[in-house]
């Protein structure tokens, strides 16, 4: 069974920074993709992608509205990914899901630390 374990949630200023991290537990595997959604107060049927990083390495992948604020990177050895989070907006408030994905239909989530940004 793998588990996903968040840290980092956090309420935080306008323009601060935040850092999240995301650590696999559990039985040995090799994501293909490891990366990170969330989901706002008022849009709680929606989960929007935000960033996301292949595991074998190469360029991150982030949505418009977190490209040079945001940054996703990795722990190969460990398993772990970041997300440094920087210039944050009160529209950045959500809960944040780390995602781990194995296979196309096998992806694995965590627990999801809230996020608030106050302005």
């Amino acid at each position: 069974q793998v588990q996903l374990v968040q840290s980092g949630g956090a309420l935080v200023q306008a323009g601060g920074s935040l850092r999240l991290s995301c650590a696999a537990s559990g039985r040995t595997f090799s994501p293909d993709f490891m990366g990170w959604f969330r989901q706002a107060p008022a849009k709680e049927t929606e989960r929007e992608f935000v960033a996301a990083i292949r595991w074998s390495g190469g360029t991150p992948y982030y949505t418009d509205s977190v490209k040079g604020r945001f940054t996703i990177s990795r722990d190969n050895a460990k398993i772990l990914v970041y997300l440094e989070m920087s210039k944050l907006k009160p529209e950045d408030t959500a809960v944040y899901y780390c995602a781990a994905r194995t296979g196309p239909n096998s992806t694995y989530w965590g627990p999801g630390p809230q996020v608030t940004v106050s302005s």
